[in-house]
């Protein structure tokens, strides 16, 4: 025997009158036409609400005195009138067909799946829409949204407020890119047109026979004491000196200093090297180019000065200054052959006087100190023996030795005074040598941070100085009251003397000042 079969319930014990219902309820109408709306069921009752507490009853009840409303005596509202029934041709264009409510199937059959154009309105989806069914509950939903109006494509654009603007960046880019496709455009044409001409035109002829070039009829003026004047005044007096030796050779200059007898001045370390030495040549050349040998008439490497001699009649002799006269600040000409150039000028002016230089080496015996005429006229090797010109033409001295980082003209050169070069030069044409004083000590320049002077390392036994009492560690600070600050400066003020004449020198002995006299002697 079959159990007997169990009634379906809710959630809250009552029995669930929607299960009790036949399947005949939910099929679809054998006539095919009617929507899907389920068969309208019974409303569950509402739960009933729990007894009230003793304390909510008090509260809140109606008091036992009480038994109408608490509005007492007040006037009853008639109850609104009902609308009357809407017209038959209402009803029978927009009411529900017998047995029908909710939404309505579509005239003709069943809704299309998709939207199609016998069912535009349709969509499947179409029965859980709210708006589409009039028996939808009504329900609170978020706020409205509303979206901002899309910007418009190009410069102007509508803002939120529906305003109108103008872009100025897009108008800027757009304003650009024309602005490069017309310069674009302009050389395109512009080089098609070059092109095009430079094809067409005729070309003029290569050569022009008969062609004349202009020229100026007024000459170029030269003034007096201008470079140009003292170059071509002073230049035929200067000659290069070329000497060999074997396979070896060397460049100097050289300035004639008499012309009438053949005697030409240089330096001593330009011609050492081949005094005395077998198969050595010593050749002049001059400003013609025209050359001829030459010989050693003396030389002194205390002074670094030498004296050559030439066959040759009529050479130009170079005018000779004045030491005395010469200034620092003028203006001056050097001219020999540096590098082996002959004949080259350069100028300057004369930036220092008595400059104590030292000069020796370059292979050759030249040990001597010279009181220099400082320039800073570029010199280079072989202006050695060439000629230091001022602005009147006259040699004031010979170039002699270059003091620079580099090797070069870029630094100072220095130059034997005229006045020294005269004396040397007239000793060694009348003798063959020269002649020199001499203290006969050996120092070195020193310096105790206020006050510098020449420190005697040794004194040569028998010499003037050695007579005088001078001993080694003495500090000599001046000769003749003009101070001394330095080795170089005690053997030029020593040399500025002749022999036998008695100079006075200031000494400093263990920390004590004394003066001493000493006769010179003969270097």
């Amino acid at each position: 025997m079959d159990p007997e079969p169990k009634t379906p319930h809710t959630a809250d014990g009552r029995p669930d009158q929607a299960a009790q219902l036949p399947d005949e309820a939910f099929a679809r109408p054998r006539d095919g036409v009617g929507g899907f709306d389920p068969p309208a069921r019974a409303q569950p009752a509402p739960p009933r609400p729990p007894a009230p507490s003793p304390a909510q009853q008090a509260a809140f009840g109606r008091p036992a005195t009480v038994q109408d409303g608490f509005a007492g005596e007040r006037p009853v509202v008639p109850p609104r009138p009902l609308p009357p029934p809407p017209p038959e041709a209402v009803l029978r264009a927009f009411a529900p067909g017998a047995g029908q409510r909710g939404l309505q199937e579509p005239p003709g059959g069943r809704p299309g799946r998709r939207r199609t154009a016998t069912g535009p309105w349709w969509k499947p989806d179409a029965r859980s829409d709210p708006w589409r069914d009039p028996h939808a509950p009504a329900g609170l939903t978020g706020p409205a949204v509303f979206e901002e109006p899309e910007q418009q494509a190009g410069p102007v654009v509508v803002d939120g407020r529906g305003r109108r603007r103008l872009r100025l960046a897009d108008v800027s880019i757009r304003l650009s890119v024309l602005a490069l496709l017309a310069v674009l455009l302009t050389g395109l044409v512009g080089g098609a047109s070059g092109y095009w001409l430079t094809r067409t035109a005729d070309e003029s002829p290569l050569l022009a026979p008969g062609t004349q070039l202009n020229e100026t009829d007024e000459g170029i003026a030269r003034e007096p004491g201008s470079v140009s004047d003292i170059a071509s005044r002073v230049t035929p007096a200067v000659v290069s000196v070329e000497v060999r030796i074997g396979e070896a050779g060397a460049t100097g200059s050289g300035v004639v200093i008499d012309g009438a007898n053949g005697y030409i001045v240089t330096n001593n370390h330009v011609i050492s090297g081949a005094d005395g030495v077998e198969g050595a040549e010593i050749r002049a050349v001059f400003s013609d180019g025209s050359g001829s040998a030459a010989r050693i008439v003396g030389r002194d490497p205390a002074s670094d000065l030498a004296v050559l001699k030439v066959e040759k009649p009529g050479l130009l002799t170079a005018a000779l200054g004045n030491s005395g006269d010469v200034v620092v600040g003028d203006p001056v000409v050097a001219i020999g052959s540096p590098l082996g150039l002959a004949s080259t000028v350069t100028s300057g002016i004369v930036s220092a006087l008595e400059r104590p230089v030292r000069l020796a080496g370059e292979g050759s015996d030249t040990n001597a100190v010279i009181s220099a005429v400082q320039t800073d006229a570029p010199i280079n090797p072989g202006n050695s023996g060439g000629a230091l010109v001022n602005g009147a033409g006259e040699v004031i001295g010979i170039n002699t030795a270059i003091a620079s980082l580099g090797g070069g003209s870029v630094g100072l050169g220095f130059a034997i005074p005229v006045d020294t070069v005269r004396d040397i030069a007239e000793q060694l044409i009348g003798t063959g040598r020269a002649v020199h004083a001499a203290l006969g000590v050996n120092a070195r320049s020193v310096t105790d941070g206020t006050r510098d002077g020449a420190l005697v390392v040794n004194v040569e036994p028998g010499s003037a100085a050695a007579e005088a009492g001078i001993r080694e560690q003495d500090v000599v600070i001046a000769v003749d009251g003009e101070p001394v600050g330095s080795s170089e400066e005690l053997v030029v003020a020593v040399d500025s003397h002749e022999p036998g004449e008695t100079i006075n020198l200031e000494l400093v002995r263990d920390g004590s000042s004394t003066t001493v006299e000493a006769t010179l002697d003969e270097a």
